[in-house]
């Protein structure tokens, strides 16, 4: 990977997305029919750097996809998309895979086979660091190994990048790493993995706002520099030290909700690269994932500034 400057380097997966809709989802033991199957690029790691580069950031991927024709179709997709893929290692054996089914309403279930992707290693990421030293942004996910991720982690804030790490999917992490976060960006089922207690959406609105402020404190307490929980159709919250705050999203009409939080942190990260507050990211990233639901697939739907124009 070269040395020139990104505003944001990812390091994470690479997955080919194999979607199918469905009525209802299958209970144990039981078949159901469903649509076409659909492939499209995708992974947590591919999807924030199409995210981004789709809206103007200069983006560059560190990760490894197999040597077969899923990953081949992945590399040109991130290429295509303006994506700098030179940090991405052909790997012997499959590329990673994700086995979507969407429901009815636009929610999705993802079973996560990682192929290359638990191969990514923290030589992979000193072997890039004169990238990592360049950017302004790091991010960070968990569809590639712990040790992985904290290694980049601490290169990143060693050269004065900021460090975004998106707990997902949700997993023990070294107290080291969530120091460096500066956000931990997590969704309400991931705030309440880390915290150790259940997520609750039976009560009242005012208690579930209340319930979101003290997680997003406690999580700030458990260590990270500031906290974002993305709340889907509800926005985000914002966590700096004492201060929360509420990020509304704007309503709009749900077709696929895959992939709609990577487009939500990509988005975050790209203007937190270009020097907004912590604060006012998080309202242009809101704005970014209720666009993406709008269509169906995940780097398929996520939104160029023009077309955010019209939300």
């Amino acid at each position: 990977m070269p040395a020139d400057p990104h505003d944001l380097v990812v390091v994470g997966s690479v997955n080919a997305d194999l979607v199918i809709r469905v009525d209802r989802r299958p209970a144990p033991g039981e078949t159901v029919i469903g649509s076409d199957l659909e492939t499209y690029p995708g992974g947590k790691g591919g999807n924030q750097a199409v995210a981004a580069a789709r809206l103007g950031a200069r983006v560059a991927i560190l990760g490894r996809v197999g040597e077969d024709e899923h990953g081949r179709f992945l590399t040109e997709a991130l290429g295509r998309a303006g994506v700098d893929v030179s940090g991405l290692l052909p790997t012997p054996g499959p590329s990673g895979v994700a086995l979507v089914t969407v429901g009815p309403e636009g929610d999705n279930s993802i079973i996560v086979s990682p192929g290359a992707n638990r191969h990514v290693s923290p030589a992979d990421v000193a072997r890039a660091g004169p990238s990592l030293e360049a950017a302004k942004v790091v991010s960070l996910q968990l569809e590639i190994p712990t040790p992985a991720v904290s290694a980049a982690a601490r290169a990143a804030h060693t050269a004065g990048a900021r460090v975004v790490l998106n707990l997902s999917p949700p997993q023990p992490v070294p107290g080291e790493l969530l120091r460096l976060c500066d956000p931990l960006v997590v969704n309400e089922h991931e705030a309440a993995f880390l915290l150790g207690s259940p997520h609750r959406t039976d009560g009242p609105d005012h208690r579930e706002r209340a319930d979101r402020r003290q997680r997003a404190k406690a999580l700030v307490a458990l260590g990270a520099r500031s906290v974002v929980i993305t709340l889907g159709p509800a926005g985000a919250v914002v966590a700096q030290g004492p201060d929360v705050i509420a990020v509304p999203s704007p309503p709009v009409e749900v077709v696929d909700t895959t992939g709609a939080g990577d487009a939500f942190t990509g988005a975050l990260c790209w203007r937190l690269a270009v020097g907004d507050d912590l604060v006012s990211a998080a309202r242009f990233a809101v704005r970014v994932g209720a666009a993406a639901v709008r269509r169906p697939g995940a780097q398929s739907s996520f939104p160029t500034r023009a077309e955010l124009r019209e939300l």
